[in-house]
């Protein structure tokens, strides 16, 4: 054999051999893929076999989207690179300008800021729904141009409930989908597609990965998409495609809503994923119930604690009998009420600054779902710009702290509060305020 160059060796020259089997999910870290033959390029771009480069496939990422339509019930999944992505991926896959989103008023602050300023810079419209107890409510917002409904199956940051499969009924009368984020409960505790849900979105960043070192984001298909039922409102997803191809419908039938999300949305967009991100991810998916569990448990004994506490005005936890959507979050959560909640300290924003600067095993950041337990001051932070009336409006005060409660032992989480809360609202103080 002719011997090569220093530099070419150093590119080129490899091991060759039969690949091991690992039992952990290998990272393919790598933006292309080579074709073993000529026509293998041709067959990829034709008919999408095998891989060609990341944005488009990734075996890594795959592995984790497979384990994640498991989980939640679903058809297909897609991994995004965050939950934002998750979430934008999923309404333009549905919408076009002129057209029109019904959501509920209780969700992320991100998810707001996405529909008020930028799907509204591309011609989609969005009415919120305060009262999202009552599926009239959510009716009477529905317009003809209406392509998606939106909520959260536990809302952030007042812990609210919707009815899955009332609001998923309301929206298949109408024949468009319920778009379910689905981040604060998880697979482990509520699946929504199994409450008539039809599209699922998560930021993968929080208790999916678990551990608070990755971003990420993933749509959940339920593949119940109906060409002949509802096709004439979706026309891109059931009209012949460039060149007379087949449509999308055509070729995947049920699973056109995400099957477009994959193909025309995120590689054009490219909200890739990493696929060491994804490797994360889906080592994090291996321990989700047991965290979730953990975390949940601690959640009620640190509410339970936090409500018979004078210093404290109000907890906002769907665990808690006192909560407006207990009886809901009995059905709907049989497995446990999740760890994410808000609390208001007496004595307004000083009391909560100061509770927050003297607590020791609580992390001061804006990140949910990790291992760690977690206190962020929304109003100041998440919620800032909206008004005082719009705020209060989704459960957030000056004294509302939102706590995201990790797998350490209670009894460090009641003794760091009770400290941090001797510090900023003595009792003397919280009973005459």
């Amino acid at each position: 054999m002719t011997t090569r160059g220093f530099t070419t060796r150093q590119l080129h020259e490899r091991a060759t051999g039969a690949t091991p089997t690992a039992r952990a999910t290998p990272i393919y870290l790598t933006a292309g893929f080579e074709f073993d033959e000529y026509d293998n390029a041709a067959a990829h771009f034709g008919a999408g076999e095998g891989y060609a480069y990341t944005r488009i496939g990734n075996p890594t990422v795959e592995t984790v989207e497979h384990t994640l339509a498991a989980l939640e019930g679903g058809s297909q999944a897609l991994l995004l690179a965050s939950g934002q992505a998750a979430t934008s991926v999923a309404l333009l896959a549905l919408l076009e300008a002129g057209q029109h989103i019904v959501s509920s008023t209780h969700i992320y602050e991100g998810t707001r800021g996405l529909f008020r300023d930028n799907l509204s810079r591309l011609g989609i419209a969005t009415t919120f729904v305060d009262d999202i107890d009552d599926p009239d409510a959510w009716e009477a917002a529905i317009r003809p141009e209406t392509r998606a409904l939106f909520a959260e199956s536990i809302s952030n940051a007042a812990n609210r409930l919707i009815d899955i499969a009332a609001i998923a009924e309301v929206a298949h009368r109408h024949g468009i989908p319920l778009v379910v984020d689905n981040t604060f409960a998880t697979p482990y505790l509520v699946r929504p597609i199994e409450h008539g849900a039809d599209v699922v979105v998560h930021s993968a960043s929080k208790f999916l990965a678990g551990h608070g070192s990755v971003l990420g984001g993933a749509i959940v298909d339920s593949g119940r998409f109906d060409p002949a039922r509802d096709g004439h409102l979706f026309p891109h997803l059931i009209e012949p495609g460039r060149g007379g191809a087949a449509s999308i419908a055509d070729r995947v039938g049920g699973d056109a809503r995400i099957a477009y999300a994959r193909e025309s949305v995120a590689p054009r967009f490219g909200p890739t994923p990493s696929p060491l991100n994804a490797f994360l991810i889906g080592q994090g998916i291996e321990t989700l119930s047991l965290r979730v569990e953990r975390q949940s448990a601690n959640a009620l004994a640190v509410a339970q604690w936090l409500e018979g506490r004078p210093e404290i005005a109000a907890v906002d936890y769907v665990g808690l009998i006192g909560h407006p959507h207990h009886a809901l979050a009995e059905h709907l959560l049989p497995d446990g009420y999740g760890s994410v909640f808000s609390f208001t300290v007496r004595g307004g924003s000083d009391a909560a600054r100061r509770l927050v600067e003297s607590l020791e095993v609580f992390t001061h950041m804006t990140h949910l779902g990790d291992v760690r337990s977690l206190v962020l001051h929304p109003a100041s932070t998440s919620h800032v710009t909206l008004s005082a009336d719009e705020r209060a409006a989704v459960g957030v005060f000056e004294g509302t702290l939102r706590v995201s409660i990790g797998i350490e032992d209670v009894a460090d989480l009641t003794a760091d509060l009770a400290r941090a809360l001797a510090v900023a609202s003595p009792v003397d103080v919280a009973v005459v305020a």
